[in-house]
């Protein structure tokens, strides 16, 4: 076999016909050309530059010849090939009426007039009990292609159980090539059970009838022997697979010639379109400048994509027939019988490993490399040598070695394997990351430590004589008392914590009476330090004292307002007007687009209801006006054909105008439809929004502590106002002992709470993030479609 590439093998195979048109067709002496002359019409005038002769070539012409001389020609030595592991393809093309399934299966009446198929399995079982060194396994299949509809001719005889049949698909493997996903393979042990099959597919075959062929095909059958040869005498784990199509083509046919009507009129089209896209796919891969081949465009040629110049040995039968009415078709074949040869196939063995025996065979070789090395250490007197996986003894070991190596106590390391060398690198490895980490600690170390000395210095050299701590400068260096310099310290913390207290009620317009006078009594301090008298910084130290929660007078009541809060429906009002005014404004705007779209899908509603009304009320108008003609007798013209009335006429006109308008009115009511449901689903969205915030801003504003807002805030300085979490502003007063302990107290109740509520919460996201997908693709697929209609100008809340 040359598996450098060849050409596809082409064959003209003439039908018998006692009106053979000698005068037009003529074979010459060497076998392999095919001559057509025309006669020149004479109606085209005298300058006539239409070509009248052709010449073919191709690889042999079979006319006359028994089928036995065309399967020895064609078949038999892609049949051998696809015994040693390549694939092969036998097809025939031409058509209808010209021979295809004949020269394919010949007739079942007569033993020696049958065809291809019967004689490859015949030669296939042949060889197999002749190649008693190799074990081959034979299966088979058949496929059928009906108006681009994929059926399995032997689905009534599947060995598995009685189910819905599969949905069957072309499938694209790869290296594997392509295969028919759900076809059923069959396996076969005999030419007797292989014939059976074959016989039951034909007989599942779809035929019709018409003017040229009492039993035309009306469909694509590719009839696949699979092949698997594993080879008995060497203990190879490989083995070979190949595949052998015999594909028989529905004919081509022209409808004038014919007289295809209904059934037989539809099952035409396909067959000519999938010819058509054959061709298309012949000429593509004729042209060596094109890189795309249209494969997809039809089942058929997906189906013979590895057979169209692929890893196969193509033949291709050109049945012609020989009658001068037909040359038109004769030469439409033999052009596609050219075209077809001018493609190259890549055929190859397919050569697979068998995995279990392939392992056997790797666990047999590493046996027998341990037992040679065993013999060379023995040669060379090395004892103790291991040529399996390390153990942790001998990784310690290693490490040991490596280790003093680099203390400098081993002055070398003797390799005595390949895997102790690569675990000796592994522990240098490992022993200079660790380096490498603890140099690392070391200079962080030293750096806190020189830096933690620096900041001592500065603080000494900072103090005074006296050992106060001048902290408003040189200018105001007039020495104060000891005692005043702890107050001081003490009331500069203080004072930062005043005045973001004073700037967060400045925001809200209030403040509260300790925040006003702590404000006041640092704001006399700052004007005038030096003024400041005992009394007042005592009187300070002490307002700090109360006010610290850890103190002694720490208590309940200062978390208590002094006011009552007001009522929800009030605070909601005021919270529109002020601070949730642009939600409350997004809000009305989506509300009243939706009122729009809503009143627009009920006009529309009652234009589709009056729109059905009247088209019911035409159609029963319309069948009775034709039931009364009837009666009274129709009208005929001169030709037979009946007259419609102008009643009957206006009628029908009126009808196919309420139809178009119903179809229009339908269709922009499918998109206002879900138009509203994006807007409900706006509106809801902002509806919550308002109603979340005003609950934070509520339980901010009246029932947390100011101070509790404070430590929020310090602690959080980044959050939106309105938005301060009330399980945190709640939990300051838990520690986290008490948090510790009620967790524990819920978890008891029920163990298995926390992994309840986990996957409920999870489900309900999950549901409502896929609702809120699908109406979102199901608006934008529906506006998408009108090509009219427009989302509305609603804004949306993030």
């Amino acid at each position: 076999m040359n598996t450098h590439g060849s050409e596809v093998k082409v064959f003209c195979r003439t039908r018998p016909t006692a009106n053979f048109a000698q005068d037009l067709i003529e074979y010459l002496p060497d076998g392999q050309t095919v001559n057509v002359h025309l006669k020149k019409e004479s109606r085209k005038g005298i300058v006539n530059n239409q070509l009248n002769s052709w010449s073919f070539r191709l690889d042999r012409i079979l006319h006359d010849v028994s089928q036995e001389e065309v399967y020895n020609s064609v078949a038999h030595r892609v049949v051998l090939g696809a015994l040693d592991g390549y694939n092969g393809t036998v097809m025939c093309f031409g058509q209808t009426g010209a021979g295809k399934t004949y020269t394919m299966t010949g007739a079942t009446e007569s033993y020696k007039e049958r065809g291809i198929i019967p004689r490859a399995l015949q030669e296939v079982f042949q060889e197999v009990e002749q190649r008693s060194d190799h074990t081959i396994t034979v299966r088979l299949s058949f496929l059928e292609i009906y108006n681009e509809i994929l059926l399995d001719l032997l689905s009534s005889v599947k060995e598995s159980p009685a189910g819905p049949p599969a949905a069957m698909a072309i499938v694209d493997e790869g290296g594997a090539g392509v295969s028919v996903k759900g076809l059923s393979l069959h396996l076969v042990h005999n030419e007797e059970e292989a014939l059976n099959l074959l016989f039951e597919g034909e007989m599942n075959r779809i035929i019709g009838a018409h003017s040229l062929n009492r039993n035309s095909s009306r469909s694509h059958c590719i009839f696949t022997v699979h092949i698997e040869s594993h080879s008995r005498t060497l203990s190879d784990a490989k083995y070979v697979t190949s595949k052998l199509n015999l594909v028989d083509l529905a004919g081509s046919e022209r409808l004038g010639k014919t007289g295809s009507e209904g059934q037989i009129l539809i099952e035409t089209m396909y067959i000519n379109k999938s010819l058509s896209f054959l061709e298309q796919a012949i000429l593509a891969l004729a042209d060596r400048r094109r890189d795309h081949v249209p494969f997809r465009q039809s089942k058929l040629t997906h189906a013979l994509k590895d057979t169209l110049g692929g890893n196969c040995n193509t033949v291709l039968v050109a049945n012609v027939y020989g009658e001068a009415g037909q040359i038109e078709e004769t030469l439409s074949t033999l052009r596609f019988a050219c075209r077809m040869k001018c493609v190259r196939t890549e055929p190859a063995v397919n050569e697979h490993v068998d995995p279990v025996l392939q392992v056997k065979k790797l666990q047999k070789e590493i046996q027998l490399l341990k037992q040679e090395l065993s013999i060379q250490d023995t040669l060379a007197n090395r004892t103790g040598v291991s040529y399996g996986a390390l153990t942790e003894t001998q990784v310690a070991q290693i490490q040991s070695q490596v280790q003093r190596y680099l203390d400098g106590t081993v002055d070398e390391i003797n390799v005595v394997s390949i895997r102790q060398a690569k675990e000796v690198f592994v522990q240098f490895k490992l022993a200079l990351q660790q380096r490498e980490e603890k140099i690392k600690e070391d200079t962080i170390q030293n750096y806190i430590l020189a830096e933690k000395a620096q900041s001592m210095q500065a603080a000494a050299n900072a103090k005074g004589p006296n050992g106060i701590v001048d902290v408003d400068g040189p200018n105001f260096g007039v020495g104060m008392a000891p005692s005043l310099d702890k107050n001081s310290r003490l009331q500069s913390p203080h004072r930062v914590k005043t005045k973001k207290g004073k700037d967060l009620n400045r925001k809200d317009g209030t403040a509260s009476p300790a925040l006003m006078k702590e404000a006041e009594t640092s704001s006399t301090s700052r004007m005038n330090p030096l003024l400041a008298s005992q009394k007042d910084i005592d009187g300070q130290e002490a307002e700090m004292q109360s006010q610290d929660p850890q103190g002694p007078q720490a208590g309940d009541k200062e978390h208590v307002r002094t006011d009552s809060p007001p009522l929800k429906a009030t605070a909601f009002e005021d919270f529109k007007a002020e601070r949730g005014s642009e939600i409350n404004r997004i809000l009305k705007e989506n509300k009243a687009v939706l009122a729009e779209r809503r009143r627009h899908l009920r006009e529309l509603r009652d234009g589709v209801n009056a729109a059905k009304r009247k088209i019911d009320r035409t159609s029963a108008e319309l069948q009775q006006l034709r039931e009364h003609s009837q009666q009274q007798g129709r009208l005929v013209s001169a030709d037979g054909e009946p007259v419609l009335e102008e009643a009957e006429l206006a009628l029908l006109l009126s009808l196919q105008k309420l139809k178009g308008q119903y179809r229009q009115h339908y269709k922009e009511l499918c998109s206002t439809k879900a138009e509203v449901n994006y807007c409900e689903h706006l509106v809801d969205q902002c509806r919550t929004r308002l109603l979340s915030e005003f609950e934070s801003w509520y339980n901010e504003s009246f029932l947390i502590p100011e101070e509790a807002q404070v430590m929020l805030r310090a602690g959080e300085p980044t959050i939106r106002p309105g938005l301060i979490p009330m399980a945190k502003a709640l939990a300051l007063e838990e520690d986290d002992q008490e948090h510790f302990d009620h967790l524990r107290s819920k978890l008891l109740t029920s163990p298995g709470a926390i992994s309840y509520f986990n996957a409920h919460d999870k489900t309900l996201q999950k549901r409502i993030y896929s609702k809120t997908t699908t109406q979102k693709v199901q608006h934008k697929r529906t506006s998408g479609g009108s090509g009219k209609t427009k989302l509305p100008a609603i804004l949306s809340v993030t």
